[in-house]
C-alpha cells in the first residue's frame, strides 16, 4: 500500500438513537448528525457533527486501526449503524 493512500466517506442526516454519539471534546451529541471517516492508509479517523454545522468532533475511540480501505469502509458503516441504534455510540473496535 502506498504511503499516501487515503479515502473518506460521509453519511449525512443520521437521526441518532437514544444517547447519541459520544465525542472526545463535548461528550454525547444527539439529533440530526453527520458521520465522516477518513482512512489514512493505516487507521480510520471518525468524526461527527450536527448536520450542516461548522464544528466537527472526534468520536470517542477514534482513530481505529484499519490496514486497508475495505476495513475502513466497514468501520464507517458500523459507526453509522451504531449511531442509529444505541445510546452513546462509540467508534467500533478494530475487527468488529
Amino acid at each position: 500500500m502506498a504511503a499516501d493512500a487515503w479515502e473518506s466517506w460521509t453519511t449525512k442526516s443520521i437521526i441518532a438513537g437514544p444517547g447519541g454519539v459520544l465525542t472526545a471534546e463535548v461528550g454525547a451529541i444527539t439529533g440530526d448528525l453527520t458521520i465522516h471517516t477518513t482512512w489514512t492508509g493505516t487507521e480510520a479517523i471518525i468524526t461527527v457533527q450536527y448536520t450542516d454545522a461548522l464544528d466537527w468532533y472526534t468520536v470517542h475511540g477514534s482513530p481505529v486501526p484499519a490496514a486497508d480501505e475495505h476495513t475502513a469502509r466497514e468501520i464507517h458503516q458500523a459507526m453509522v449503524v451504531a449511531t442509529k441504534a444505541r445510546g452513546e455510540a462509540r467508534a467500533p473496535e478494530a475487527g468488529a
